[in-house]
């Protein structure tokens, strides 16, 4: 493995072909390696609020399988907090966990401001607050870079839906811009010096991200002294001759071999000068050489305090919570005696978003087996099907009857009607909700818009029967309880 000092030396080495390929991915996790110079791959990972790492043998993007890591909550959630500590120490979980797999950056963390709350990833981002999101997103990127691991603060800059991401053009006047929202990159960038920044798909006043010669060098690096490397969001690419000469560095994932040849061809003709190309192939040495793992071992959780994180997640998730309204001091609870649980999601929880950031939990805890530890036989309906859960077996009507029977105080205790599903949460977008109902009581307790990075929500309504459950109890209310996820 060499060393940052080697640098000079090793790029005086490297063909032409060489270099043009360091500028792209080697798959979809990690970069080109130059095997003949002792120049290694090094491994990326999403992990926002959690490592995803694909596992062996899974599809290409690793969406559908990821090697078990901590489920910490979303940036949604943790932004509830206004703990820039408790942050900090998440960070350094996550490098732990990143590290033991041989992660060298993280792709993370989301510091784009929430606009609009149809906004499929809002829960990836922490406010609409540049301050807030700055201060939280700089003490999540500090723990984990004090770990080692490298950070990519993204998504650079105003990409703010997910719906056409790919073709949208933010149209933005110079102030609001850089007030609104190239502050938050800007004071991350003060507090922390990320190891990366991943540009947007998007156009920001008609040029795309990835091409943006003032975005990428004349505001990121002459005015704010970024020195850290610029990677494409996956696919970002439009012209990468373009990119290159205006400041990108590291497309990904692999363009097999094509934007290499394009990038060599306009060096060999004079239309890019090698040293901006040169200036790029450093800035990727650099990053491997800094932020490089070695394979993991075979058992990396033996190396890792799992449940310590575990109890972290758990500890971050309750300092999250809000209670947004608590009629008549139901809480809290003197006892559970009177009280029944309504919603298939108090054993089923929706946890986390879609998409990239979905991570495959260590260990999932959910509510119902929290009340029934203090209350064994606590009872319980799920009123309404979720897919993959126990309820979807059952018809909707039915459930829903039973549900409101058992808040009207006319059921006696009985536990859930199938068993519990195993202890691994179906990740979709979060959908309301978990009843924790007092008899003749039936009010929300847990509500957040799903979403993913494959679109916007088309509208806030609740769907289906949920909303039918909720409406048989309006009016009817004694003591009603609502909560949620933080929102930041």
């Amino acid at each position: 493995m060499f060393t940052e000092e080697q640098i000079p030396e090793l790029l005086a080495q490297l063909t032409l072909e060489e270099k043009c390929s360091l500028l792209s991915g080697s798959d979809f996790w990690h970069t080109q390696p130059v095997e003949r110079l002792g120049i290694p791959a090094l491994m990326v990972s999403d992990g926002p609020h959690g490592l995803r790492k694909q596992a062996e043998g899974a599809d290409e993007m690793g969406l559908e399988e990821s090697v078990p890591a901590t489920c910490f909550p979303t940036a949604a959630a943790l932004a509830s907090t206004w703990d820039v500590a408790l942050l900090t120490e998440i960070g350094r979980a996550l490098a732990e966990e990143a590290k033991a797999q041989g992660v060298g950056v993280i792709l993370g963390p989301g510091v784009n401001l929430k606009r609009s709350p149809l906004c499929g990833r809002n829960f990836e981002y922490f406010s609409e607050d540049p301050l807030l999101a700055g201060e939280l997103a700089a003490a999540l990127a500090a723990g984990i870079q004090s770990g080692g691991v490298g950070t990519s603060v993204k998504h650079f800059a105003a990409n703010n839906q997910e719906t056409d991401r790919m073709r949208t053009n933010a149209r933005i006047d110079e102030r609001t811009l850089r007030e609104i929202y190239l502050s938050i990159f800007e004071r991350i960038i003060e507090r922390v010096r990320p190891a990366t920044l991943m540009c947007s798909y998007n156009r920001i006043n008609d040029v795309y991200s990835s091409e943006n010669h003032w975005l990428l060098t004349e505001v990121l690096r002459e005015e704010w002294g970024f020195d850290g490397l610029v990677m494409t969001d996956w696919g970002a690419v439009h012209d990468r001759v373009a990119g290159v000469a205006a400041g990108l560095d590291l497309e990904m994932p692999s363009s097999r071999g094509c934007n290499d040849r394009l990038v060599a061809e306009a060096v060999r003709t004079g239309g890019l000068d090698e040293s901006v190309l040169d200036r790029a192939v450093t800035r990727v040495l650099r990053l491997v050489s800094r932020h490089h793992r070695e394979t993991p071992e075979e058992h990396p959780e033996e190396h890792l305090d799992l449940g310590a994180h575990h109890e972290l997640a758990r500890e971050a998730a309750s300092r999250s919570a809000v209670l947004l309204k608590n009629e008549e001091a139901v809480l809290p609870l003197p006892g559970l005696g009177d009280v029944v649980v309504i919603g298939e999601m108090a054993r089923t929880p929706r946890y986390q978003g879609a998409g990239s950031s979905q991570v495959n939990p260590t260990r999932l805890d959910n509510a119902l087996d929290a009340l029934r530890r203090r209350h064994p036989g606590l009872p319980f309906e799920p009123g309404y099907p979720l897919p993959d859960s126990p309820a979807a077996a059952f018809p909707a009507g039915k459930l829903l009857r039973r549900a409101q029977e058992a808040a009207a105080g006319r059921r006696g205790p009985h536990g859930p009607a199938v068993p519990r599903p195993a202890r691994r949460g179906r990740v979709g977008g979060i959908r309301p909700s978990t009843h924790l109902a007092a008899r003749r009581t039936c009010g929300p307790a847990a509500r957040s818009a799903p979403g993913g990075r494959r679109g916007d929500r088309p509208a806030l309504e609740r769907r289906g029967r949920r909303d039918r459950l909720l409406a048989g109890r309006r009016g009817r209310d004694h003591g009603a309880v609502a909560a949620r996820p933080g929102r930041g």
